[in-house]
């Protein structure tokens, strides 16, 4: 395990050189003066030299990359143009909404798709296969923002049961944060789980008709300890890929469920940015989400290793 854990490190080591010269990049890709796209064509050439010496555009390019590094390096990601806050400081403020909310979604969406799919599989061609493949589908048609509309409107407006916006760190006030998450996730989360529930149910039909499934059948283990020891262990191997992929994408995603619920997310940062034409917090968001989604195709490969000793025993495996 540590040896696939040091190979996976050490192949995302120039993922994350050509992150950083790619996210690097994005003020010197504008077209024209950034400066001045920045600004705006009113602005004077004293305060468009100032803000070239501010964002280090009067150095050369090899240099103003090595000092951006060195300051990323240290945890300065630069000051934002609106407001004059540490980019680090709004970023730390907005992530760990996001990060709540998809955690949330995929723990949710996980517990409702996966023994549905394990049941489904098991009863391939029945009424209740039928029932929950239908079930999905209609998860799978359902727009979040729709569905988020719908349970502000029946939980908040009519019945009073959760807030309608706002948000409170679980630091804070554990209750009210959980009664401030419970709409947005369950709105982000059932389209996720048909997804998952999809995936669980075909990759566990695939396994049980294994030869092996049907060795271990022939030599008279009990059906349920078949299914939950041997099928559904090697069949959670692509759900934790489509997982892995799900969390990546709702981290930079799920900026219109936090609009809809009034979160003060990543995502609505971004947004905002993009809007404000604040370039150095797009280029500092824009590098911790690529870490992000980097650090959780890590730890999906080493979760790979769990569930399947194979993987940790190929050591020419990368």
């Amino acid at each position: 395990m540590i040896a696939l854990g040091t190979r996976r490190i050490l192949l995302t080591l120039p993922v994350l050189f050509l992150i950083s010269v790619i996210v690097f990049s994005l003020l010197h890709l504008i077209p024209g003066d950034p400066a001045r796209v920045i600004l705006g064509q009113d602005a004077t050439p004293r305060a468009l030299e100032a803000l070239r010496v501010q964002l280090g555009l009067t150095k050369p390019l090899w240099v103003q990359y090595l000092q951006w590094m060195g300051n990323v390096l240290h945890g300065n990601l630069g000051r934002s143009l609106q407001n004059g806050l540490p980019v680090s400081l709004l970023i730390g403020q907005a992530l760990p909404v996001t990060i709540e909310l998809a955690v949330g979604t995929i723990l949710v969406s996980g517990l409702i798709a996966i023994p549905l799919g394990i049941y489904a599989a098991t009863h391939r061609g029945r009424l209740a296969d039928l029932i929950t493949v239908f079930g999905a589908s209609i998860g799978l048609s359902i727009p979040p923002f729709w569905l988020g509309i719908m349970l502000l409107l029946l939980f908040s407006v009519n019945l009073h049961i959760f807030p309608s916006s706002g948000f409170v760190p679980f630091g804070q006030n554990p209750l009210q944060n959980l009664q401030a998450m419970c709409l947005p996730v369950l709105a982000t989360a059932v389209r996720e789980a048909a997804v998952l529930l999809r995936m669980m149910r075909s990759s566990l039909v695939e396994v049980l008709d294994a030869d092996y499934i049907r060795t271990a059948r022939a030599k008279g283990l009990i059906w349920r300890i078949v299914v939950i020891r041997h099928a559904v262990r090697n069949a959670l191997v692509p759900v934790l890929t489509q997982s892995g992929l799900q969390i990546a994408g709702l981290l930079g995603g799920l900026v219109i469920t936090e609009t809809i619920f009034s979160l003060p997310g990543f995502g609505s940062l971004l947004v905002n940015s993009i809007f404000s034409r604040d370039y150095t917090v797009i280029q500092g968001g824009a590098l911790v989400v690529a870490v992000l989604v980097v650090g959780v195709n890590l730890l999906t490969d080493l979760c790979y290793g769990l569930l399947d000793p194979r993987i940790r025993m190929d050591k020419g495996g990368m």
